[in-house]
């Protein structure tokens, strides 16, 4: 016996350009489960159900702006430079530890 389930949810896409285009998104699952001759369970065959969803989906497509750009370049160089400070205080503690390790006289 084999059972298909559909989903259907209804779509809209919208560009930037205006354009409104209708569509619909699928998705299906399917279960398989064999028959056996000697039980009188289950019926042999194809089964379909559908299942059209009462929720439309609606994408628009939008433009970021030059600033939101801008913001985002920022950031990224906020965190290099918040990560490479980090790295180097860790460098510096560590190379001055180690240093009076030696003054002191005890080997690592």
């Amino acid at each position: 016996m084999y059972q298909y389930f559909v989903k259907v949810v209804p779509t809209i896409y919208q560009s930037l350009g205006g354009n409104a285009i209708n569509t619909n998104q699928f998705s299906v699952t399917e279960y398989t489960r064999s028959l056996d001759r000697d039980s009188n369970h289950g019926l042999p065959g194809v089964f379909i159900m559908y299942e059209l969803s009462p929720i439309m989906v609606k994408f628009t497509e939008t433009q970021k702006s030059f600033a939101h750009f801008l913001t985002g370049v920022c950031a990224i160089i906020g965190g290099v430079f918040t990560v490479a400070g980090i790295i180097d205080a860790f460098i510096y503690h560590s190379l001055r530890s180690l240093k009076k390790k030696v003054e002191l006289g005890k080997d690592t």
